[in-house]
């Protein structure tokens, strides 16, 4: 292991030695992203030996950042499976519809991926105490695989957050914190004490590490259809690392010369009711102002701003694709349609998928003949009390 060749500024270039501690850009204050040593990496493993390795995202550890594999920290992440979903593409004739399935993940969603990776680069750079403000997922998973690792962990979250977040937050040793107000006004508070008691800040793309294992998506999807691509990837989408990161995905296989295919037009989907990034996209601009009032069931997707937005319009840009906003009750609608033909639980931010390609169906924006695969980002396990008050026994 140990292919990095130097960090970049993802909007300035400028260029960053990778055995230091980093955050954002310290010329412009932009995400950084990691570049690898392609030609190293080409040397070093063949792609036809990744199906020897153990499930989990660790077999593309050439691509990742650590520097030895006794760094590796491991729940059992990735490799989640990509459904076929027949009965479902019955009703919605259509048959070449797919679902990639991250509430398997072991927190129960896809921030594991992004998480392993990033605590585990944090310790190899002598980290001891982590921080991260969130919406909900994000903080369990950093509380579960800092604890993995015997470091410290610090959430920030929403004070009226489902309380099932807050309890696997604690009963993985984390400190927790409830603010009031949306993810923006967690993050103004874990800054603060990042600022005061000197601990790593694990924000959405505020540290350069994340991304990366939330591009392994992109690798398990090229391995998972035989080294191709799906023609449209319709991702929910708050902070948007993992769009980003599995863009960033294609674009290494690409240069690796491990695929061939062209490479996959990427939907954004947000809610009717905090939809930052459509709105932008809409308006042809290259960035998104912040959201006022944001108001949705799906906290995954309630993010008025975020750091990445110019990265996401871009990706949107490089890959023609496009932004859908739905509304919350087709969301629910959803779930229990792909419940019923899948037998998949899903969370809400993860059904809002399917109601972004019925609209973009009917728009003849998908054609008949397409594959496309959407991202169920987590369990509706942890959304069961939106069903609650409708509930009699």
């Amino acid at each position: 292991m140990g292919f990095v060749d130097h960090l970049e500024c993802s909007k300035c270039g400028n260029k960053l030695e990778p055995e230091r501690r980093w955050n954002l850009c310290s010329v412009c204050g932009k995400p950084l992203v990691v570049l690898y040593d392609l030609k190293k990496i080409r040397k070093a493993v063949k792609r036809e030996e990744l199906t020897k390795r153990p499930p989990n995202l660790w077999r593309y550890k050439e691509m990742l950042p650590l520097k030895n594999d006794q760094s590796i920290l491991s729940l059992g992440e990735g490799y989640t499976p990509l459904i076929h979903a027949r009965r479902l593409g019955e009703i919605l004739e259509f048959n070449n519809l797919f679902i990639k399935d991250e509430s398997q993940n072991p927190t129960g969603s896809f921030k594991d991926r992004g998480m392993a990776v990033a605590v585990a680069r944090a310790r190899e750079l002598g980290v001891d105490e982590l921080s991260v403000p969130s919406a909900g997922n994000a903080a369990v998973s950093m509380s579960a695989y800092a604890a993995l690792a015997g470091m410290k962990s610090y959430v920030y979250l929403p004070k009226d957050i489902p309380k099932t977040f807050v309890i696997e937050c604690i009963s993985r040793g984390a400190k927790v914190k409830l603010v009031d107000g949306y993810v923006t006004h967690c993050g103004q508070y874990a800054a603060q004490d990042v600022a005061q008691y000197s601990r790593f800040d694990m924000s959405t793309l505020k540290e350069p590490y994340r991304i990366e294992g939330k591009k392994t998506m992109g690798f398990e999807l090229a391995e998972q259809l035989d080294w191709n691509l799906p023609d449209v990837i319709i991702y929910p989408t708050g902070g948007g690392t993992g769009l980003i990161g599995m863009w960033k995905a294609f674009e290494e296989l690409k240069n690796l010369g491990w695929i061939k295919t062209k490479l996959p037009r990427m939907v954004v989907v947000q809610a009717k009711g905090c939809g930052p990034i459509v709105r932008a996209f809409n308006e042809g601009k290259d960035s998104a102002t912040p959201w006022r009032d944001a108001e949705t069931i799906a906290d995954g997707l309630r993010v008025p701003a975020a750091i990445g937005d110019f990265l996401i319009l871009r990706t949107l840009k490089e890959s023609k694709g496009t932004a859908v906003a739905v509304p919350d009750e087709a969301m629910l609608e959803a779930i229990m349609q792909i419940g019923a033909t899948e037998g998949i639980f899903c969370c809400p931010e993860g059904a809002a998928t399917l109601v972004a390609f019925k609209y973009l169906r009917r728009q003849d924006w998908i054609r008949e003949s397409e594959r496309v695969v959407l991202f169920n980002t987590a369990s509706g396990l942890k959304y069961a009390h939106l069903w609650a008050k409708d509930l009699r026994f």
